[in-house]
């Protein structure tokens, strides 16, 4: 039961979730803010396949190393929230905006953006900790917010590269897309400092335990909600990654507006906020296994099927929005179960654990998707993705048998 104080502090909810909410969509722009311009990268920098592929799994790769640094040090549970938050998006900020400015080499480039994603380890999961502090009986909604968000923040840069007003006679200038990115993010770090408020459900600071990470791996139905989020990460990620190329290429090759694609690359990523959020919201009332059961089932259909209708825009496009809806609306319901079933002392720890995990399967779904793509085409590339759904879909199954299920969204499982 709440007490007065409680109900007092909640006055400034909801502020406080917007406030949380834009800060994330702003800080998280900084992601594919450089996968978003490869081709003008390409053209002007030359890079390999190889090379192209690095400029987004560097950043994969940094987000894993800082969210592991985060899980082991217990940091995210040992200072201010908030200002881990703050100090992480200028930090991403400022490494992303080092590109541009100093026009490096495509190998200085790639280390840029990898301790760029090392520091926007230090936005997400606290900023689904801080959420926590806000939201009991409603975290599913909350964090679906958060997640929602961030799903639009990680879509924007595609938008801005779309604008022809970023770059001189209609082309985009990829230098341009990532100044805009890295001042939206700062501009992010500056709200969540001087605006944003932890809520009433702020545990208590925990002492250093490096053995806790070995608890929430052992423990069954943390272990259940974390490796139905892995199957959610095999897809997630590539899909997003590789599906705006997917697009361009298939209204290119039938004579479609290549400016088109490039929006409807935003749109796709962007629709998956609306899917996080309505998500959230019924995930509280219907229960957490259910709802991420059938959002993989349905994502998993779609990669499936889109690659057969490359030569078919039309049908193409319905497929990739509905995919894009589904693919995330389940992502934050992991977060809330881990939330739930982990020790509220250490929400922080099991997150960044969580997500470290997620984000290091993420480097082999992205890097093999152009590989399949080279060698027997784009209309069979996206099936590997399936396995991702399958797995994850048994495995919150499996969740849903245990008694501690109950712990999940009100007793909803």
């Amino acid at each position: 039961m709440s007490s007065n104080n409680d109900i007092q502090a909640l006055d400034g909810k909801w502020y406080n979730i917007a406030i949380l909410a834009a800060s994330a969509l702003l800080a998280m722009g900084l992601w594919f803010s450089a996968s978003a311009v490869l081709p003008q990268l390409t053209e002007e920098w030359g890079l390999s396949d190889s090379q192209k592929a690095w400029m987004t799994m560097s950043v994969q790769i940094g987000f894993v190393v800082g969210a592991l640094l985060s899980a082991v040090s217990n940091i995210s549970d040992r200072i201010s929230v908030r200002r881990l938050f703050t100090l992480s998006a200028l930090s991403a900020a400022l490494f992303n905006l080092a590109i541009p400015l100093l026009n490096p080499s495509p190998e200085v480039a790639i280390f840029l953006r990898f301790m760029t994603g090392m520091f926007l380890a230090g936005v997400y999961p606290p900023g689904m900790k801080l959420m926590a502090t806000w939201c009991k009986e409603d975290l599913g909604l909350g964090i679906g917010i958060l997640v929602g968000a961030i799903t639009i923040g990680s879509a924007l840069p595609h938008l801005l590269n779309a604008i022809p007003l970023l770059g001189a006679e209609g082309i985009p200038g990829w230098k341009n897309v990532l100044y805009f990115s890295s001042f939206l993010a700062v501009t992010g770090a500056l709200l969540a400092q001087f605006f944003l408020k932890a809520g009433p459900y702020l545990r208590q600071t925990a002492p250093f335990d490096w053995r806790y990470i070995s608890k929430i791996l052992l423990d069954r139905p943390t272990r259940l909600a974390n490796f139905g989020y892995l199957g959610h990460m095999w897809e997630l990620y590539a899909m997003w990654t590789w599906l705006p190329l997917f697009l361009i290429l298939s209204y290119r090759s039938a004579g479609w507006s290549e400016q088109s694609a490039q929006l409807l690359g935003f749109s796709v990523i962007a629709v998956g906020g609306l899917g996080s959020v309505l998500a959230g919201k019924y995930a509280d009332r219907l229960g957490r296994t259910k709802l991420t059961s059938w959002s993989m089932v349905i994502s998993g259909s779609c990669a499936l099927t889109i690659g057969f209708f490359f030569q078919n825009p039309m049908l193409m496009t319905i497929i990739a929005l509905i995919w894009g809806f589904t693919v995330v609306a389940d992502s934050a319901q992991f977060s809330a179960a881990v939330s739930e079933l982990s020790d509220p002392r250490y929400v922080g720890t099991t997150l960044a654990l969580q997500t470290s995990m997620g984000f290091l399967l993420t480097m082999i779904s992205i890097r093999l998707i152009p590989v399949i793509a080279d060698n027997i085409g784009w209309n069979f590339a996206f099936i590997i993705l399936v396995a991702g759904p399958i797995f994850g879909t048994i495995s919150m199954l499996k969740l849903r048998k245990l008694p501690e299920a109950l712990k999940m969204a009100s007793g909803n499982r």
